[in-house]
């Protein structure tokens, strides 16, 4: 097994990685930038390093620094987390040619699957549903305009290199489409580094359905059934729940079939992530690969029983997985809400500031992943999620009542919270009955900002 890792990155998802790692007796090693001097995830490592400022490229996207503490602390391992520098290729590559394993897949894995319109050809190859688009990367607006008309408007112009949201862009018409192109393409230049875009047909109203993967590097591979995130605002996930309510058992073989295929046509190896989006005919197409650990994995462990960081780590240590496909049930129903430091009614205005007090939900069945405490200082320079809330029951309708009354118990003061917005979607009659498509949010924005007295019950 591996004995020291370094965690590269921060918040509530270094404090997880640190968790795994304790508990199966692996020393850490925590970078942190001056912005994070007294965050948890620094008082539960084994030992912390400041490696510079607070604004990203200073420290948690600075990859000399983070090699460098990683070789003079002797790490044989390093976790990425998410974000940061998880799906950079050339940071993976770094970290192998320092002697270190890099806790996820080669980093030419990482690039062949971060390309996504090269993705999609080996999609294609591999016998995996692809959402119709463009062959490769579309190089100019003329182009884009000639490959929409030829899909049929409305139509995404996405960044090769995208992620999270970032350097997508809708047009309608022949007449949005140029724009479209040169704001996707400037915007992933900026973001990625790297403007090359791609048109993808777009699927309209569809369901966000997600597969975990784990695959060994003897070549074994099997995945931990679906996540339905379909909430979302922004192209960003809310909410996210396993297993998905609108899907039956013969699309979930199917998705889950089709994901494995795409793996190993990948080579992939450690924990990933296939995404698909499901129209209302419930035929599924496959959009991207997410080479690394994901926000949501642990509604994906709640219902398996099983701990994903616990085995990235152990693959990543060469042991072969201990699970085949025949070994994978999912038992009951798990909920997760992404808790923001932002203002919904100021069009979700980012919240950084002091947490005055805080108080968790507890009980059977709910789980925190959170970095807070009280007194805390929520900085202005990172991502804005500043907690999880899990919940597990028998049942999905149990599940949603427990997180009700999770949201309840969670107080969090000093700064604003999406916590309002959350526990209205609780009450939703259409998310209740499970029909909502990745629009809905926006659709509803004004209705769940209301407040208006809810019933308990379903």
């Amino acid at each position: 097994m591996l004995k020291r890792i370094l965690v590269a990155n921060r918040g509530e998802i270094a404090v997880r990685i640190i968790r795994a790692c304790r508990d199966m007796n692996i020393e850490t090693v925590a970078v942190y930038s001056e912005a994070d001097r007294d965050a948890l995830f620094v008082t539960l490592a084994t030992r912390a390093v400041c490696i510079g400022g607070a604004r990203s490229e200073e420290s948690y996207l600075n990859m000399n620094a983070i090699l460098t503490v990683a070789v003079e602390t002797e790490c044989d391992g390093l976790h990425p987390g998410f974000g940061f520098l998880s799906e950079n290729p050339t940071f993976a590559e770094r970290v192998r040619e320092a002697g270190i394993e890099f806790v996820g897949p080669a980093a030419e894995v990482i690039a062949k699957m971060g390309d996504k319109s090269a993705a999609k050809s080996l999609m294609i190859a591999a016998g995996v549903p692809v959402v119709p688009g463009s062959d490769g990367v579309v190089e100019t607006p003329e182009e884009a305009g000639r490959i929409a008309e030829e899909l049929g408007y409305p139509v995404f112009v996405k960044a090769s290199a995208g992620g999270g949201g970032r350097g997508m862009r809708r047009a309608n018409s022949s007449d949005e489409i140029e724009a479209a192109f040169l704001e996707a393409s400037g915007e992933a230049r900026s973001v990625f580094g790297d403007g090359s875009v791609y048109i993808e047909k777009l699927i309209e109203n569809p369901r966000h359905i997600e597969i975990q993967i784990l695959a060994d590097r003897e070549g074994n591979v099997i995945h931990l059934g679906e996540r339905d995130c379909t909430l979302q605002r922004r192209n960003q996930k809310v909410i996210e729940e396993s297993p998905s309510a609108a899907i039956n058992a013969e699309t979930r073989l199917a998705m889950g079939d089709a994901s494995i295929r795409a793996a190993k046509a990948a080579g992939y190896e450690n924990a990933g992530t296939i995404e698909f989006v499901m129209d209302s005919e419930g035929c599924f197409y496959f959009i991207e690969m997410n080479t690394r650990l994901q926000v949501e994995h642990p509604v994906t462990e709640m219902v398996t029983g099983i701990d994903i960081v616990r085995e990235q780590l152990r693959i990543a240590s060469g042991l072969p997985l201990r699970y085949t496909q025949d070994d994978i049930v999912l038992t009951g129903h798990s909920i997760e809400c992404r808790v923001n430091a932002e203002d919904p009614e100021q069009n979700f205005r980012p919240c950084p500031g002091r947490v005055d007090h805080m108080h968790l939900p507890g009980g059977f069945g709910v789980r925190v992943d959170t970095a807070l405490f009280a007194g805390c200082e929520i900085s202005p320079y990172y991502d804005s999620m500043v907690a999880k809330v899990i919940v597990h029951g028998k049942t999905r309708n149990e599940a949603i009542l427990r997180m009700r009354r999770a949201l309840e118990e969670l107080l969090v003061t000093g700064v604003r919270t999406n916590l309002g917005l959350l526990y209205m979607l609780m009450f939703s009659v259409d998310f209740i009955n499970g029909k909502t498509d990745t629009g809905f949010i926006e659709r509803h924005l004004e209705d769940l900002l209301r407040p208006v007295e809810k019933e308990m019950t379903l």
